[in-house]
């Protein structure tokens, strides 16, 4: 089943409509993301909690990484640089994490609070290769500010 991004981002928006608590939003999103592809494997969040700093926040799927510094992998990649990181190979990513050895290809996206300060990371990883294209990440993207702009 191939997400219907319209459809997804009508009910976040509803679900989330009111709520400014930033782990309830991610806890909320990770869900319902997760749930409405196939391709998704792995779907989360990664909270910057110090300078340079990742750790783990709400996600679906088996376990992830507990923290990631900005110098390394796809999420620290996508953190350091503040773009998102569509990976189609994740073996062929210098310095890739596999934090699950089923991830093939990933795709991450920073995101940010009203204030335009760096929230954390999105993190889909999925089970096939080149599971993601320019419209699953756009999509999110929009989603991702919609819904953090408020909080």
């Amino acid at each position: 089943m191939a997400v219907d991004y319209a459809q997804l981002r009508q009910r976040v928006l509803a679900v989330c409509d009111g709520e400014t608590d930033q782990v309830a939003l991610m806890a909320t999103l990770a869900c319902e993301v997760h749930h409405s592809d196939d391709r998704f494997d792995w779907t989360g969040f990664y909270r910057v909690t110090a300078p340079n700093l990742l750790k783990i926040g709400p996600y679906q799927g088996g376990h992830g990484c507990l923290q990631i510094t900005f110098d390394r992998g796809v999420c620290g990649a996508a953190a350091r640089t503040g773009q998102v990181q569509l990976v189609d190979d994740v073996d062929a990513f210098p310095g890739h994490i596999a934090c699950a050895a089923s991830t093939r290809s990933e795709l991450v996206i920073p995101f940010y609070d009203a204030q335009g300060a760096l929230i954390g990371v999105f993190d889909i990883d999925s089970d096939q290769p080149a599971a993601f294209d320019q419209n699953d990440a756009d999509q999110l993207q929009s989603l991702l500010a919609a819904v953090f702009s408020q909080a």
